[in-house]
């Protein structure tokens, strides 16, 4: 048994894992044992779909340290805004961090293909090795959120020899085009599968999307690295919430401020996971029109899909591909500070990468004090699904940026820190819009946030 000499044991090397590791070793000096199951960092990415992109800017994902891309798009359908990496940028960035940042400072030693098994041991899956943890060390659980991912596990529905199901992953290894394509599922996965497909000249009439539910979705002009606009898209969305008689009616407001985006405007949704669209990709997912909405899929069978309400017939060579998976998920929120654990979780409404860094931060700048006071300062907020989760959400979100905001270390912190949404640069010039939307901001908050945990 070998005894890692560490101060810390993250379990779990991606993105909120090494958001908090990086900020960690930043402020304190100490030592920190990196494991993950994987072969490398990166979580999640090391196994998405080849074609996935970030649905937000750049520059609000990764490590507070580094900043991860940070251009402006000069062409395309979204010249203007920020750029979004794509899979093999993510996967190199975060290698580089690991071995510049991290291993190369001499206090992070990183350990994949390792299995924390609790009771402060890890084992490797590889060599069949076990390492313990000293009894100081503080265990970091980055793994309480970690996302499913279609590739890695089997599809949720019964699959009857002879139907065609595929990961969406397996998209780009497609050898012979099908006349149908059945793209299963509500959120971003689906969309994205959509989207790659029609820009690859598939004819939207050979598109089925089978949505249980429909999602309301942000727009991604508006959740930019510019306080001007992020901030005046806030204020605008509190000012709604003041006025809103339920959320139903409220998001539909957002939708008239151009916030909000949904498929469909004839039908209600009643998924607010939320994540960032481009109006380009809006009107492509319109063009389908053979949209099957009878619930949560059954059973695949050559020619037909069972679904709870209903069933309807496929082309006999359809292929189905599987986007059904939760790639947020909403467990119990949990004291982020616990004496046996430090659990990740995010602290302001989204932006997981900010919250985790914002933990890591706290921790290394007051290690010495009790956990309450820690908690006090960084408290959980969810990720949403519905839309009652989407309003408590933000709820805690802005409560917990009032809290973190009122201690002048952490705000001036975090209003140098790239992946905070809400930070006003210092080297920020101002400007008679940024007044605007902070007085507006100021006067909408309160009045925002009494009425969203009202509706919730």
């Amino acid at each position: 048994m070998t005894v890692l000499d560490v101060d810390y044991l993250v379990v779990g090397a991606g993105a909120m894992g090494m958001a908090f590791t990086d900020a960690l070793v930043d402020h304190a000096d100490v030592r920190v044992a990196l494991v993950d199951r994987r072969h490398g960092v990166g979580g999640h990415w090391l196994a998405a779909y080849p074609f996935v992109r970030l649905h937000q800017a750049s520059t609000f994902y990764g490590v507070a340290s580094t900043v991860l891309g940070g251009s402006v798009q000069v062409t395309g359908p979204e010249a203007g805004l920020h750029e979004r990496a794509g899979q093999p940028a993510i996967v190199a960035y975060y290698d580089k961090v690991l071995s510049e940042r991290m291993v190369g400072s001499g206090r992070v030693s990183f350990h994949p293909g390792c299995e924390y098994d609790g009771e402060r041991t890890v084992r490797s899956r590889i060599s069949g090795q076990r390492f313990d943890v000293p009894e100081r060390c503080r265990v970091v659980d980055a793994r309480y959120l970690a996302p499913d991912i279609v590739a890695e596990m089997p599809p949720r529905f019964e699959v009857e020899p002879g139907a065609r199901v595929v990961p969406v992953n397996d998209l780009v290894r497609m050898e012979e085009a099908p006349s149908q394509y059945v793209v299963v599922g509500s959120g971003k996965t689906a969309t994205d599968a959509i989207v790659w497909l029609l820009g690859r000249g598939v004819d939207p009439d050979a598109v089925c999307w089978v949505r249980p539910r429909d999602p309301w979705m942000l727009n991604r002009a508006l959740i930019q690295p510019s306080p001007e606009i992020f901030l005046a898209m806030v204020a605008t969305m509190m000012e709604a919430a003041a006025a809103a008689e339920s959320l139903d009616s409220l998001f539909v407001a957002l939708e008239e401020a151009g916030i909000m985006l949904r498929v469909d405007r004839t039908v209600t949704p009643t998924m607010a996971k939320t994540p960032t669209l481009g109006i380009w990709e809006l009107e492509l997912l319109r063009s389908i029109t053979n949209v099957v909405r009878l619930g949560h899929l059954v059973a695949v069978r050559p020619g037909r899909l069972e679904l709870t309400d209903g069933a309807v017939g496929t082309a006999a060579d359809a292929v189905v591909v599987n986007c059904a998976a939760d790639g947020l998920k909403n467990p119990p929120l949990l004291p982020i500070w616990q004496s046996s654990v430090i659990t990740l979780q995010p602290v302001r409404a989204g932006f997981p990468c900010f919250g985790a860094a914002l933990i890591g931060y706290v921790e290394g700048t007051r290690r010495g004090a009790p956990d309450e006071a820690k908690n006090a300062i960084a408290a959980p907020s969810p990720y949403p699904n519905s839309l009652v989760q989407w309003a408590a959400m933000n709820v805690h979100g802005l409560r917990n940026a009032a809290a973190f905001n009122a201690e002048p270390d952490v705000r001036e912190w975090a209003n140098r820190v790239a992946l905070n949404p809400s930070r006003v640069p210092p080297d920020h010039a101002g400007s008679p819009e940024l007044d605007v939307a902070q007085a507006r901001l100021q006067a909408a908050a309160g009045p925002g946030v009494a009425r969203l945990a009202e509706l919730r």
